[in-house]
């Protein structure tokens, strides 16, 4: 029996049985025996998973171009911090220091990028990835964000962290919780709070007979701590995810999947801290909270658009530029590909951006919300 399986037991036993989310943070995040704890490797080929950084550096050279233009349409300000929540290993942040300085000095110049990642394991792992930004105090490491880390002009990026976040599971019997008999998992159902009843009435749907769906309290309160943080700028996530639309067109529904190497595994109890627990992300109240708090909120599209509107005005320079050799620009291509097209992560991954102190109509000039709506001029540096 795991180690962690012994924790979760025993915190049953002494508290009674536990709400879906919590089972889910412990296997997750637990400090010592959690998923995103282990010092062994969850990402790329021999993890469980990939990441668009694991694919190619492209996908940070074209966010820097992206992060480059939001920062010169919050008119190029001295400073501007870039803030990653949940930024893995450190490969995307590594990817956008090193083309900013090198294709964009001046937004490198008023770039401060801080990294938040709970993880001893991954801050270890970003320690030695990022030890020369780190180092020149171009980039800080945090465990969470400061509280007067946006009081400037901000971008805040999330790039799946918000799949990974603890949901609450919901059916027509209630809520589900977590209880322990004989050495196994068992699931039983308790009253639904007034919060989950709430949160299916104003962002998802109500379950039909024999379906679970997902209720993402923790995500509303992550976005409501970051759309209240920032004072002025722009934040974007990425990520698997649906609109109360989609759900309402019986897709979507019942998201929650166990990842382990590279496979949708069975179920989230049979081997804690070892798997991957995810769900998709509800956009609709993720946008609703952002526009509480006053910001404005982009119509969701797809990572394929989003990333083809960055690349169009270069025609995707960015990604061969070291190539040499045509094998080496086919390689290229065939990653790219996997990047924006639907078989690849093009589709199912979808791009909400949301901006705060700038005019809308200013913000939907942005080139990754552009796809196909401008004409291709000369390539940019």
């Amino acid at each position: 029996m795991s180690a962690l399986r012994q924790k979760i037991e025993q915190e049953i036993r002494d508290r009674g049985p536990i709400p879906f989310s919590r089972y889910m943070e412990l296997c997750l995040y637990d400090p010592e025996l959690g998923y995103y704890s282990r010092s062994t490797e969850q990402f790329g080929k021999a993890g469980d998973f990939y990441t668009s950084s694991d694919i190619h550096a492209v996908f940070g050279r074209l966010m820097a171009r992206q992060f480059e233009e939001m920062w010169r349409t919050l008119d190029s300000p001295a400073r501007i911090d870039l803030i990653e929540l949940g930024p893995g290993r450190g490969l995307f942040a590594q990817d956008v220091l090193d083309w900013s300085r090198k294709k964009f000095p001046d937004f490198f110049r008023a770039m401060h990028y801080r990294l938040v990642e709970r993880s001893a394991a991954l801050r270890r792992r970003i320690e030695v990835t990022l030890a020369q930004h780190l180092e020149s105090g171009k980039a800080e490491l945090a465990t969470a964000p400061a509280q007067d880390a946006a009081d400037g002009p901000a971008i805040i990026f999330t790039n799946e962290f918000f799949d990974a976040l603890p949901v609450e599971i919901f059916s027509e019997q209630g809520s589900l919780r977590i209880d322990e008999r004989d050495g196994h998992f068992v699931e039983i159902w308790f009253p639904a709070s007034a919060q989950e009843l709430e949160f299916l009435d104003r962002y998802s749907i109500h379950p039909e007979h024999g379906e679970r769906l997902e209720v993402s309290l923790n995500a509303l309160k992550t976005m409501d701590q970051i759309a209240a943080s920032i004072r002025r700028g722009f934040f974007i996530a990425i990520d698997y995810g649906y609109t109360r639309d989609e759900q309402l067109a019986r897709r979507h529904r019942g998201t929650l999947k166990v990842i382990r190497q590279h496979s949708v595994s069975g179920s989230p109890y049979e081997a804690p801290g070892e798997q991957d627990i995810t769900a998709d992300v509800n956009f609709t109240a993720l946008a609703a909270v952002a526009q509480r708090h006053g910001m404005s909120a982009q119509k969701l599209i797809t990572q394929s658009q989003f990333l083809l509107g960055i690349g169009e005005a270069n025609q995707f320079a960015d990604a061969f530029e070291e190539c040499r050799l045509p094998q080496e620009r086919a390689k290229v291509a065939l990653q790219l590909k996997h990047l924006i097209t639907p078989a690849g992560m093009g589709e199912s991954f979808h791009v909400l951006v949301a901006s705060k102190g700038i005019a809308e109509e200013k913000a939907a000039t942005l080139a990754g919300l552009n796809f196909g709506r401008r004409s291709t001029g000369g390539a940019k540096p």
